[in-house]
């Protein structure tokens, strides 16, 4: 309990004295407020009259020297019980010189506890003026070094984190709706800082606010998770959505001030990662690839039928590249050479299917009848043009809603499913083959640069076994010119 002692009439008040001026309910009911805010303060806190004499002394300052209110107040200084005699004159004096000082002073000294130890504090000292404004006494509050220093490193960090962080931070309301966001959060947003307080994460975000609403809600019920997520979501901005990647950490915010935790939202701290995942989703990709190639050529090699081998390479193209494939080899009208293969004339290109995908049900390649049949692809179709041009050729269905896709995949006699496509030309001896097409259904991207570079690794490796049957076939005319067509299907 605090202790005072009040100027005027009123004698000095220990600490289980009643008030005694006064009517019951007027000045007896201010004091006892003044106590009890005092005794409620985080801060010690002690008050010294114009002569220097301990006036206030509330329960905090109890708590750290050891001496209570009736004790302590109505001595004169600390001079022999709450500083060494050594250092009474100077810390009397620093003290007492708020009093004719404007504003507050700042000084650090070690105090006595009652039982001998010593303690330093951090003082905060400032002159308490009477009516006609002249000096009447200072109220002096301190705390321990340590803890002080505990909560200015933890002010400072706060504020650093919202100035200066390479971090993006956002404390996140009890609703889910920004209510801090940081300098470096507002740009991976896209946005300013101010215009983001209080919307809903939807009107930021066009993909993956699920998943992070749904993150937020667990850490308010559960706490905080034990590891870093990662998150793909798509920002809006002025120059269109961008697809990117967060690492995020999560905290449950709950106020000190409550004897019951009491959430007051979610911390939430992420760091864009998108170039690093892009780099190691790159890297793995390739490092697949290259395993099914080295795979398809070991396979490959066991086939006695070199059009059988062409297939296996397209199968094992196939996982996780694309949903269907086709291979077309080319003949010329009106020069068609002994090997299948299209000479130096001038005649309209003809494809001709040899091997293909099942377009229902998943499974192996097979290759295609023996009629020699053309496909009938009309002129400007990406197989044909990537003949014409002895190069890649990518088309995508873009943006047409799905009756308009499934029209545009018919329309070039693809499966119905079929969204990308990327046709990539059979060469092989200086000579064009065919084409072989590879094609995605919608819920795979558009074919990129590098899975064309891919599909031409691919393409390589088919054109050499088709140019391989090619030949088988042209031996087996010339001893039998009976023998016609494409090497039999196999079972």
């Amino acid at each position: 309990m605090s202790a005072s002692r009040r100027s005027g009439t009123t004698d000095e008040l220990g600490p289980d004295e009643p008030e005694r001026d006064g009517p019951e309910g007027s000045d007896g009911g201010g004091f006892d407020l003044l106590a009890a805010l005092l005794d409620g303060m985080d801060a010690a806190l002690c008050a010294f009259d114009a002569d220097g004499v301990v006036t206030h002394w509330n329960r905090e300052a109890e708590r750290i020297l050891g001496w209570s209110a009736a004790e302590a107040v109505g001595r004169h200084g600390f001079a022999g019980w709450a500083v060494r005699k050594a250092d009474a004159e100077e810390v009397e004096g620093r003290l007492l010189s708020a009093m004719h000082a404007p504003g507050r002073q700042v000084h650090e000294f070690a105090l006595l506890t009652k039982d001998g130890g010593r303690v330093l504090v951090r003082t905060q000292s400032a002159a308490v003026r009477g009516p006609d404004g002249k000096p009447a006494g200072l109220y002096c509050a301190f705390s321990e070094v340590h803890a002080q220093i505990d909560l200015e490193r933890s002010i400072a960090l706060s504020e650093a984190l919202f100035e200066d962080a390479s971090w993006g931070v956002v404390l996140v309301d009890a609703d889910l709706r920004p209510a801090v966001v940081n300098a470096h959060a507002a740009r991976l947003l896209g946005t300013g800082r101010t215009a983001v307080l209080g919307r809903p994460l939807g009107e930021l975000l066009s993909q993956g606010v699920e998943e992070l609403e749904g993150a937020l809600t667990h850490v308010l019920a559960e706490g905080a998770p034990p590891a870093p997520a990662e998150m793909w979501v798509s920002v809006r901005t002025p120059e269109g959505e961008k697809r990117r990647c967060w690492r995020s950490g999560f905290l449950r915010l709950a106020s000190p001030l409550t004897e019951e935790p009491v959430p007051l939202g979610v911390g939430w701290l992420f760091q864009d990662v998108t170039e690093a995942k892009q780099i190691e989703q790159d890297a793995a990709q390739l490092r697949f690839r290259s395993q099914q190639l080295h795979r398809a050529a070991r396979a490959a090699a066991e086939y006695e039928d070199p059009a059988e081998a062409a297939t296996i390479h397209l199968d094992f193209a196939l996982a996780g590249f694309a949903d269907h494939a086709l291979i077309d080899r080319i003949a010329v009208i009106g020069g068609e050479a002994a090997d299948g293969t299209a000479d130096d004339g001038d005649g309209p290109v003809r494809l001709v299917r040899a091997a293909a995908t099942p377009s229902g049900a998943p499974g192996p390649s097979v290759l295609a009848g023996q009629a020699g049949l053309p496909v009938r692809y009309g002129d400007g179709h990406p197989a044909v043009q990537a003949v014409e041009r002895s190069g890649s050729v990518r088309a995508s269905a873009g943006s047409y809603a799905a009756e308009q896709a499934r029209a545009w995949a018919v329309q070039r006699r693809w499966p119905p499913d079929s969204v990308h496509a990327l046709c990539a030309v059979l060469r092989s001896r200086g000579r064009t083959l065919g084409v072989v097409t590879f094609l995605r259904g919608a819920g795979r991207s558009q074919f990129e640069r590098t899975d064309a570079m891919y599909a031409e690794d691919v393409a390589a490796r088919i054109a050499v076994a088709l140019d391989l049957a090619g030949l088988g076939e042209r031996d087996l005319r010339e001893r039998d010119p009976k023998q016609e067509g494409p090497s039999p299907q196999r079972s």
